[in-house]
């Protein structure tokens, strides 16, 4: 209740409990547990060390390879995250749930996809290809965040156990 005597408004909840069985069953559960903290460290190290070159002029192959790394770990989740939707939702992408930051996903990889075409063909210099790094890093920041919000509203919303002889 809140102060003025008001249920407080439920949240809707982000599964269902099929979903929420099926999510807790797919073994793409743990995977995306497991490499969206290592995507998020590749891009703590490739974010310094893209800064650096941008800085100083230095290091420009170890940032380029950085840049790789991320994008590959990018794409990985990408594919891996649609396997998950699959399982939880019936669709590959843009369930319902996690539509927003399937679209915000798509920009960041739009993002990578420029950097990597860029590199590879030598289309770009390297301080144009670092610049589209930069914004595909600040939009991957966005997406990371709206996944912690969705975390977080997941433990919100999900049914808590009963405990025998609690009160309120």
């Amino acid at each position: 209740m809140t102060a003025q005597g008001h249920q407080p408004a439920s949240r809707p909840a982000l599964y269902t409990e099929a979903e929420r069985q099926r999510r807790d069953a797919s073994p793409w559960t743990l995977v995306q547990g497991v490499l969206a903290p290592v995507q998020f460290l590749i891009f703590l190290v490739s974010l310094g060390l893209v800064l650096r070159t941008l800085l100083s002029g230095e290091g420009a192959f170890a940032a380029h390879l950085s840049i790789l790394a991320k994008t590959l770990a990018l794409y990985t989740i990408m594919i891996t995250g649609a396997l998950w939707e699959k399982d939880v939702f019936g669709q590959y992408l843009f369930a319902p749930a996690f539509f927003w930051e399937d679209v915000v996903s798509f920009g960041v990889i739009a993002l990578h996809t420029i950097y990597v075409t860029g590199l590879v063909f030598g289309l770009m210099d390297d301080r144009t290809l670092f610049i589209i790094t930069l914004l595909a890093y600040a939009t991957y920041v966005v997406n990371a965040a709206q996944f912690l919000w969705k975390l977080r509203v997941a433990r919100l919303s999900a049914p808590r156990p009963q405990t025998v002889g609690a009160t309120l």
